[in-house]
């Protein structure tokens, strides 16, 4: 009991040094993070990736810190370009991903948050909800952080049955992004093997390691997932603001009529009611609006604030209409590619000449596919939407329809006439 006053402050002492270090070594070196190099020492994180007994302290015996780690180094030199691209369902995101994925210097994450969704809120779809909300976007936010720094351990928490010795075959759609499809993590295709399908992918790769997946990610110069569960830019604040991630964010957006026509197509059963007032021509009394007013409202909030041009959103933030990029893909990926100050490599300018020109390929004609002829694809809802759904789209999505520069129709004739395009010319500069 004698001693027992001088333990006490011993260890408050102890604690104090230990905060003064970890404040010291976050504040000197915002960029220089130190995630373990090794597969085997990789095997020692957790699902969060937080470092065990075993792992080597920062800077223990006074060293070197991140320049032990010759790939640490090379981020501290020349750091890593984050990219997200923001959109909603069904808004042609899946296209803009693999824009991105084919460029070789790209590690590309096909909808992560999706594995958030499924483990935290199974049935949230259009939740209004603040509590679901708050909770998604909280783990979500804390997702994206942990992925834009390859550590894909933290990812395993959501990952459903649980990966087993940093193992699974349970990624959502790993057989969209080409550096989860190649060598290290995949050795059933080489370099030459340059445009793997997703389903060849799936059954030729083995089960996904994500200690060779966090090796490819850490060895690629530029990280870009993309997301369809997060409602507007704002959300993403704390993310945009956080020096370390050095992130630019491309918000993808599209006619709400599209929209809607392409959910109606593809998600039948969630959309049953809207294609049966669509066959009868008389709406359902039970009808789920919100599966309509909800998109609009998102993108209304979310595109008057990145057009606001807030300071936190400089050098960060383009908008991107995907009837444009549809019309002229080449140019318009130019544009995004210069915005990103990326150069754009032959892959990304073969991949753009294969996969918009239509196709015969069973690919082309996946709900989820990219092949297809962008330029039909991009109004051919006016083909399939009846006037009446039309009309109301407009009225109850007027305010975003005229920001974004999507014109009305004011008859059914005019509605089917494919010569005239409902889309204005306008121009969206990105916020620099």
């Amino acid at each position: 009991m004698q001693c027992s006053w001088k333990a006490v402050i011993l260890l408050a002492l102890v604690s104090i040094a230990i905060q003064y270090t970890a404040i010291r070594t976050l504040t000197a070196k915002p960029f220089q993070l130190c995630p373990l190099p090794s597969s085997t020492h990789s095997n020692n994180c957790g699902p969060a990736g937080a470092l065990q007994e075993t792992d080597p302290p920062f800077e223990r015996s006074g060293g070197g810190g991140c320049e032990d780690y010759p790939y640490v180094s090379f981020n501290a030199t020349a750091r890593k370009t984050h990219i997200l691209v923001l959109a909603t369902t069904r808004s042609g995101s899946s296209f803009v991903g693999q824009l991105l994925n084919q460029h070789q210097e790209v590690f590309y994450l096909f909808e992560p948050l999706y594995h958030v969704q499924t483990t935290l809120i199974p049935r949230l779809s259009h939740s209004r909800n603040t509590a679901d909300r708050r909770v998604m976007l909280g783990a979500s936010r804390d997702l994206l952080r942990s992925l834009y720094d390859c550590d894909l351990y933290f990812l395993e928490s959501y990952i459903k049955p649980a990966p087993a010795n940093h193992t699974t075959d349970k990624l959502f759609r790993r057989g969209a992004s080409r550096a989860l499809c190649q060598q290290p993590v995949c050795d059933a295709f080489g370099p030459a093997d340059v445009n793997v399908e997703e389903g060849d992918c799936v059954k030729k790769c083995a089960a996904l390691n994500m200690t060779l997946a966090t090796e490819a990610c850490r060895d690629k110069r530029h990280v870009v997932i993309k997301i369809v569960r997060v409602p507007e830019i704002g959300d993403l604040r704390a993310l945009v603001e956080d020096p370390r991630l050095n992130l630019k964010v491309i918000q993808l957006v599209r006619d709400p009529r599209g929209i809607l026509s392409s959910r109606i197509e593809t998600f039948r059963d969630t959309y049953r009611l809207w294609r049966i007032w669509r066959a009868t021509g008389r709406r359902p009394y039970n009808l789920d609006l919100s599966q309509l007013t909800v998109v609009c409202d998102d993108f209304l909030s979310s595109v008057s604030t990145g057009l606001g041009h807030p300071p936190w959103l400089r050098g960060k933030y383009m908008l991107v209409r995907y009837e444009d990029l549809a019309r002229n893909p080449l140019l318009k990926t130019r544009e995004i590619y210069d915005y990103l100050g990326l150069p754009m490599d032959k892959n990304v300018e073969d991949w753009i000449l294969a996969s918009t020109r239509g196709s015969d390929e069973p690919s082309a004609k996946h709900k989820f596919g990219t092949v297809r002829d962008s330029a039909a694809t991009a109004e051919s809802w006016r083909l399939k939407l009846s006037y009446d759904m039309v009309e109301y789209t407009q009225v109850v999505c007027h305010k975003v329809l005229h920001q974004l520069g999507y014109k009305s129709v004011r008859s059914a004739e005019e509605l089917k006439n494919m010569s005239l395009s409902l889309v204005q010319d306008k121009t969206f500069v990105p916020f620099s």
